[in-house]
């Protein structure tokens, strides 16, 4: 089992062209912590905003009726992904793993199996 941060440590390290990386509580929309970014990527405004697409999701899943649970969500930009990743099991109960990547220098089919990994290791 992995803690906050060496899952930050792997995320970024594991997946090519990772920028930023963290993990997020998104019952409050706070990041538990992160490891990258910069001035151009600040990863707690970052967390925050995406806490608001996950509880959109959830709350649109609930209203469909749908019997489900959410793996992952990619955005893509100009020149990033974002990735999130719900954690799944008890431990990570309303926790995501955040990933932010270059989208020139990065493959989003390994980044989500890499995060897949981490979620599996993660423990809180």
């Amino acid at each position: 089992m992995a803690s906050v941060e060496v899952s930050l440590k792997e995320m970024m390290t594991a997946v090519e062209g990772a920028l930023g990386a963290a993990v997020v509580d998104y019952t409050s929309g706070m990041a538990l912590g992160t490891l990258g970014g910069g001035k151009d990527l600040d990863l707690t405004i970052a967390a925050a905003g995406n806490t608001d697409v996950i509880r959109a999701k959830v709350r649109t899943m609930e209203q469909l009726g749908l019997n489900s649970q959410i793996q992952d969500v990619l955005i893509t930009l100009g020149d990033q992904y974002h990735l999130i990743r719900l954690v799944a099991g008890r431990n990570g109960n309303g926790l995501f793993l955040y990933l932010v990547l270059d989208k020139s220098r990065s493959n989003p089919a390994m980044a989500r199996h890499q995060l897949k990994r981490v979620e599996e290791q993660l423990e809180v």
